[in-house]
């Protein structure tokens, strides 16, 4: 029995957590997949109940299972407490206690939805980027860190940007590997003019690339990339970074696509057991309200099948009912354009799950 944990966290998290389940429950029944679910808290939901972002409980329960499916953590309504005891840090925690040290970002754009880009069509139709993005190092989890107070009393911020060679290294093999099965371009990115870190990361980048004669290296500057991704995204197949710049970029890359509503992500250890969440927020301001875009974390499921269980079929069957449903016109409000049926959470739940029923009776 394959073991998967829910952490639907906050805000919108339970609405587009709901949904995501029923497409894991149509295909773990229709193709056997012996896939079994718990809940459990994390966040301010786990805050509210336990008084912590990260209980004993569903860190125990994370370790024990072979893949987490989270839906997304934070609100106003925990701004106000010590950095010890916000919400994110439950799901850094995560990150970190499991280390899951590998993000995978795929930013595509469904040629249906190249109206609700940003970005004119012709830019951005045919767009397909994965961003590896280090998760588990660098400034987020440097140390020293912290708030001081200086001798003429005036307060001061501090953080520390760190990345070891073996650190560097195993991102840097997992993003040549990608590319291997991909286009074969992988764009390393940096700030090596300014960065002794990344000095050190553009060094062992380099030095892993005579391993990976198939993969065609190139390095470019953070705010250079940042421009490239508004200005010629298509140049780029895969893409790696450390966790900062890759925070930011991913984003980015997210509007390329129509929405950060459709960007999923798959957080992985060395062996692949992963937690999937779809890239965007809690979005507090639309939640309970049935608006938000369960397409993230839908297809956050079909990452989790592919990578952490090899069930390739069942992913691929996810993939396609997603893309049935934008055929038929179909959408929440973040996605919609005219002509187009406006939908809900749950109906948008609704439609993916009864286009994959009919296609995989059609089997």
């Amino acid at each position: 029995m394959k073991k998967v944990l829910i952490l639907p966290g906050d805000g919108i998290g339970p609405e587009i957590t709901t949904q995501a389940e029923r497409v894991l429950d149509a295909v773990n029944q229709h193709f056997n997949l012996g896939i079994s679910t718990q809940h459990g808290l994390v966040g301010g939901a786990a805050i509210d109940v336990t008084g912590v972002p990260l209980p004993g409980e569903t860190l125990a329960a994370a370790t024990e299972s072979d893949a987490i499916l989270l839906g997304a953590v934070g609100g106003p309504k925990w701004d106000n407490l010590e950095m010890a005891l916000r919400p994110e840090k439950g799901l850094l925690g995560l990150r970190s206690g499991l280390e899951l040290f590998a993000n995978l970002r795929p930013a595509i754009l469904y040629p249906q939805l190249a109206d609700a880009s940003s970005l004119k069509p012709e830019i951005v139709s045919g767009l397909d980027i994965l961003i590896v993005r280090e998760l588990t190092g660098g400034i987020y989890f440097g140390q020293p860190r912290g708030i001081r107070t200086l001798n003429d009393g005036e307060r001061q911020g501090y953080n520390t940007y760190v990345y070891s060679e073996s650190e560097i290294e195993r991102i840097g093999r997992v993003a040549f590997e990608a590319a291997q099965k991909r286009g074969g371009k992988l764009c390393s990115i940096d700030k090596h003019n300014v960065l002794e870190v990344t000095v050190l990361w553009r060094e062992v980048m380099d030095r892993l690339a005579p391993e990976y004669p198939d993969v065609q290296l190139s390095h470019m500057y953070v705010d250079n990339a940042a421009m490239q991704l508004v200005r010629a995204p298509k140049q780029f197949d895969v893409m790696v970074t450390g966790n900062m710049f890759g925070d930011i970029l991913s984003d980015c890359a997210a509007m390329l696509t129509g929405s950060i509503g459709m960007l999923p992500s798959a957080s992985l250890d060395a062996n692949n057991k992963g937690m999937y969440e779809p890239v965007h927020g809690s979005a507090p301001d639309i939640a309970g309200q049935d608006l938000a875009n369960p397409l993230a974390t839908i297809l956050s499921v079909s990452m989790m099948l592919r990578y952490s269980f090899g069930a390739v079929d069942a992913a691929a069957a996810i993939e396609q009912a997603v893309s049935s449903v934008l055929n038929q016109g179909v959408r929440t409000g973040d996605i919609l354009s005219e002509g187009c049926e406006k939908t809900g959470t749950r109906g948008m739940g609704d439609a993916v799950v009864k286009e994959l029923i009919q296609a995989l009776s059609e089997v």
